[in-house]
């Protein structure tokens, strides 16, 4: 297909100016240490929201247990939240001692400290357990309003759904930070009795990236490429095409039709640019792809240069 010599070279000048924002993007995330998905993630309303929250951190089995609408009594969710809390700070010391080993007297040590944390999550517990209980109920009224007929087609019964479902979410987050104060003072206590600034450093190496890191520093080191492939006119149609995904991902995380969702015309703008160059023939056009389909054809169907 032949086009003429402006539309190709607008279709030039967009692959690269979506190229350069994509890159710029993912380059500012990737030099940002502090830079997390988590507050996109906690923002995601409408049928794959709980998906995209899947990978927030939390401390403990915290959904399995309070988190969880189950029936059971408050006392025993709570019971179990706190062996899953306990049982991490467990594990953790495992991986520390692995990696900075401990005589038997530190270790012993160490042991005490955990259980002094142990009891000191048991008595804050103890002291909200009647907050606890209530969230618990309001979770149970909170199953029930989402399984009443007609509530997904009722724009006052969504909204009404999502702020009760906000409400308890910051709950929590505020009960899983006041576990995790306890137990960053726990490793603060272990990292003090370490006997070298090395053992120290092996000791926190020793806890590793979470997911929610893992699949940021993807999200990152895909932008990054996906922006500089596309600016070089490198693999244009397999770029674009993965470069629309991102974008149709952002999207889904908020549903224009769910009350509340936040505006994504500009994702939607620019993944119709991205499949517009996927599509076209030329997109490569001024670019590596340029060549390549003529030094290896049987990768035109990734590029954007029909080879003509």
């Amino acid at each position: 297909m032949r086009l003429p010599l402006v539309a190709v070279a607008a279709l030039v000048f967009l692959r690269i100016v979506v190229g350069l924002h994509f890159f710029l993007e993912g380059l500012s995330h990737l030099r940002d240490p502090s830079w997390s998905s988590a507050g996109f993630r906690k923002a995601a309303v409408g049928p794959l929201a709980g998906s995209f929250r899947s990978l927030l951190p939390q401390t403990g089995a915290w959904s399995g247990t309070l988190g969880r609408a189950d029936g059971r009594p408050a006392a025993e969710a709570a019971a179990a939240w706190q062996a899953s809390v306990v049982e991490e700070w467990r594990r953790l010391l495992d991986r520390r001692q692995r990696a900075a080993p401990l005589d038997a007297a530190d270790r012993a040590a160490a042991e005490e400290r955990l259980a002094a944390a142990a009891d000191e999550l048991r008595d804050h517990v103890a002291g909200i357990d009647d907050e606890l209980a209530e969230h618990r109920r309001q979770l149970e009224r909170l199953m029930g309003m989402e399984r009443r007929p007609g509530v997904a087609e009722i724009p006052f019964e969504r909204g009404r759904v999502a702020k009760k479902r906000a409400e308890l979410a910051a709950q929590a987050a505020g009960w899983m930070a006041d576990a995790d104060a306890i137990g960053r003072k726990l490793v603060a206590d272990w990292d003090a009795a370490l006997p070298s600034p090395e053992a120290r450093r092996a000791a926190a190496a020793a806890a590793g990236p979470s997911a929610l890191w893992r699949a940021d520093r993807f999200v990152s080191w895909s932008l990054t490429t996906i922006g500089a492939c596309l600016l070089a006119g490198l693999f244009v149609k397999f770029n674009a095409i993965g470069g629309a995904l991102f974008l149709a991902s952002v999207v889904a995380s908020q549903p224009f039709w769910v009350p509340g969702a936040q505006s994504t015309y500009d994702q939607w703008v620019e993944m119709a640019a991205l499949l517009a160059i996927a599509a076209l023939p030329v997109g490569g056009w001024s670019g590596l792809d340029h060549f390549l389909v003529r030094w290896c054809p049987m990768c035109r169907g990734v590029s954007g240069d029909s080879g003509t």
